[in-house]
């Protein structure tokens, strides 16, 4: 006999226990996530305020900063483009100076070709020197002495250099040029001691030379010794603008005595010495340049460290015009480095003047 079936109940016991144990779960995990939740936002925000501030801080530096650095950009880029227009005028001005070197050389070509003919003169002059040095001590062995009356006063001609006259005037250079013959050994010389500088070979042969110049006056006559540099002065002091006597060997020693004393120092104004010779009354009938080279300066308070070849011929034309008319200048020419315009110079001087022109040896007097 078949079992009679039980009915199928949807909503069951056990279907009912899982549903329950289900929702419980559910409402047990809301709560512990509502509990955290709670204690997450009951959490104190001064925390989290300090540090917003800071990082608004931050912020507030970090626009500070970066308008600075626009502000050293626009700094900059004006540096820049001021700097490009410096250079522009730096590149245009070398340009201009390579364009005057340029021409400067071709101009010193000429000039050292001029020199070169007038070295050649100066050596042919030489040997003619030579020879009437030795047809005057012939001469002299016999007792004859050649004597020429020109101007005022005689010549005496002695190794191509004309001496005599009644008023003879001697202008010795006593610049910081006369320590040497070289540029780099006069700037050093010219730091040296006193002692140092006076016993320069080239001073002490200048000064040599006015000693040999002053045992050839005249008897009877008058002569006047001034040395320059930035002005003239009267070698023997209080004997400004007056004759002395040649008779009284005592002002020719005294005046040896003190070139030897006297040391070499600044620039060379040429017409400070030709200025000289026209405030003499009366004028000198001769007159002895101890000079080597073109003259540095025109004025006393002239204070520039380099002068161009062009200034300083510039400045001789214009110191010549001090010159009284008429009177010889007989030159004594030094060697100088460097300062090529001066024995044309000198040596036209000494020609137009009726003087004569001596480039002075190193082993002279």
């Amino acid at each position: 006999m078949a079992r009679k079936r039980r009915p199928f109940e949807v909503f069951s016991m056990s279907f009912l226990d899982c549903m329950s144990c289900g929702f419980g779960a559910v409402i047990l995990f809301f709560m512990i996530i509502n509990a955290q939740v709670r204690e997450t936002t009951e959490q104190d925000p001064t925390d989290l305020m300090a540090e917003t501030k800071k990082i608004e801080v931050e912020i507030l530096d970090g626009r500070k900063n970066l308008v600075l650095a626009k502000n050293t950009m626009e700094q900059l880029t004006d540096e820049k483009e001021t700097a490009e227009g410096q250079i522009a005028q730096i590149i245009a001005l070398i340009e201009q100076m390579r364009a005057e070197l340029a021409q400067y050389d071709s101009e010193t070509l000429a000039k050292i070709e001029r020199i070169e003919q007038l070295q050649t003169d100066i050596e042919t002059l030489e040997e003619e020197v030579k020879r009437l040095l030795a047809l005057a001590e012939d001469q002299e062995q016999e007792g004859n002495k050649l004597r020429e009356f020109k101007g005022e006063g005689d010549r005496q001609y002695l190794t191509g250099l004309k001496l005599g006259g009644q008023r003879t005037l001697v202008l010795v250079d006593r610049s910081a040029s006369m320590l040497d013959d070289t540029i780099v050994n006069i700037i050093r010389r010219r730091n040296m001691s006193n002692e140092d500088k006076l016993q320069a070979v080239k001073w002490r042969q200048a000064v040599a030379s006015v000693d040999w110049l002053t045992a050839q006056f005249q008897p009877g006559s008058k002569f006047q010794i001034y040395m320059y540099n930035t002005e003239a002065v009267p070698v023997i002091k209080g004997s400004d603008g007056v004759w002395l006597s040649a008779d009284d060997s005592t002002q020719l020693d005294e005046a040896v005595r003190v070139l030897r004393k006297t040391t070499p120092e600044n620039g060379t104004n040429m017409r400070a010495a030709y200025e000289v010779a026209g405030s003499l009354t009366p004028y000198p009938d001769n007159i002895i340049l101890i000079a080597d080279g073109l003259p540095t300066m025109e004025d006393t308070t002239d204070n520039r460290r380099t002068v161009s070849s062009r200034e300083r011929t510039n400045m001789h034309f214009r110191a010549i015009r001090e010159l009284p008319s008429g009177v010889p200048v007989n030159v004594f020419l030094y060697p100088l480095e460097g300062d090529y315009e001066a024995p044309i110079l000198y040596w036209l001087l000494a020609f137009r003047s009726g003087g004569s022109f001596i480039s002075v040896s190193r082993d002279w007097p």
